[in-house]
Order: C-alpha cells, then sequence, then structure tokens
C-alpha cells in the first residue's frame, strides 16, 4: 500500500501531517540560527501600508545588517532625529516544504542607515547583491523584540524529554 494517508469512504486519500510540536527559541538561539541563512524578508511601512521584501543580511554583533540600493523603497526609511530608526519587523526561517520541520524567527527593532563609510564598504563586500543595481549603502535592524519557534516531530521531542530526564536510582538506593 503506497498511499500517503488515509483513504476515505468516498474513495479520496486525504495527505495527513506526522503531530508536531512548537518550541519556543530564546533570543539568543533565535539570532543564531537567523546568522546561519543568508536570505530573509524586511516589513515596513510604504505610503502608510506594510510592504515586504526579500533581502540577504548578516548578522553582527546582534544586529541584522542588509543592503539597499538609493532609488529602494528601503532607502527612504528614515527616521525622525529624535527617534533611534524606523520600526522595522524582519523574518528569517528554514522550514522544510515537505517534512513542515525547522525553524522561523521574527526580528522587531529600528532599522537606520549605517552611516559610517567605511563599515558601510565592509558590508558592501560582505553582501552580495541579488539584482544587477549597485547597492550604494546598508541598514542597521537592532532588534528590540524577537521571538521564534522551532517545529520539531513529536517523536523527536520525546526523545529528547527522554534523553534529558534523570536516570532512576538503582534498587536498593536512595
Amino acid at each position: 500500500m503506497d498511499q500517503d494517508g488515509p483513504q476515505y469512504a468516498d474513495g479520496q486519500v486525504r495527505h495527513t501531517t506526522p503531530a508536531r510540536l512548537i518550541r519556543e527559541l530564546d533570543k539568543a538561539e533565535a539570532l543564531r540560527l537567523v546568522a546561519t541563512v543568508s536570505l530573509g524578508r524586511i516589513v515596513f511601512t510604504q505610503h502608510a501600508l506594510p510592504a515586504v521584501r526579500p533581502v540577504n543580511h548578516v548578522v553582527e554583533d546582534g544586529d541584522i545588517v542588509v543592503r539597499i540600493h538609493d532609488d529602494s523603497a528601503l532607502a527612504s526609511l528614515v527616521a525622525p532625529v529624535d527617534v533611534p530608526g524606523v520600526v522595522v519587523a524582519y523574518e528569517a526561517d528554514a522550514i522544510d516544504p515537505d517534512t513542515h520541520l525547522g525553524w522561523s524567527v521574527v526580528v522587531t527593532g529600528y532599522a537606520s542607515p549605517v552611516s559610517d563609510a567605511d563599515e558601510a564598504d565592509r558590508y558592501a563586500e560582505l553582501l552580495r547583491p541579488w539584482v544587477a543595481q549597485p547597492m550604494t549603502g546598508a541598514l542597521r535592524i537592532h532588534p528590540d523584540l524577537v521571538t521564534g519557534f522551532w517545529l520539531e516531530a513529536e517523536a523527536e521531542a520525546e526523545a529528547e524529554a527522554e534523553a534529558a530526564r534523570p536516570a532512576p536510582a538503582p534498587w536498593g538506593r536512595s
């Protein structure tokens, strides 16, 4: 029998996903995972509406840095002088589309342009553009709120919990 799910009275086979558990990530683990991938999505406000752009990034000293070019929507993110930046969200993940296992992290914080020319040049070397436009700057996102979760198979979570339990005391001892 090579069906991927139960067959119902109407003859249809409905695919089922094995049980999944969601494990919340702490901030350090979440940022460590974001650093393992190069692609994410930045969410910002454009013309009073939410906008999303895929971008590549690096994580450095707990901040997320993305490259921008002069005529992009991201280059227009300018904060008033008396605030630390423009509020944005940044999402990165690695979830397998077949097994539905993996992780997802959302970072919310203030984005501001990297103003130091040497530092911007260094990011220009670290972050290769994906489009044929010259990248002229970098945007640093300082995380204020970091949330994330890991989707794991129920059996894996049970095995981890079992491994973490202390061994029972031998008979006759307490």
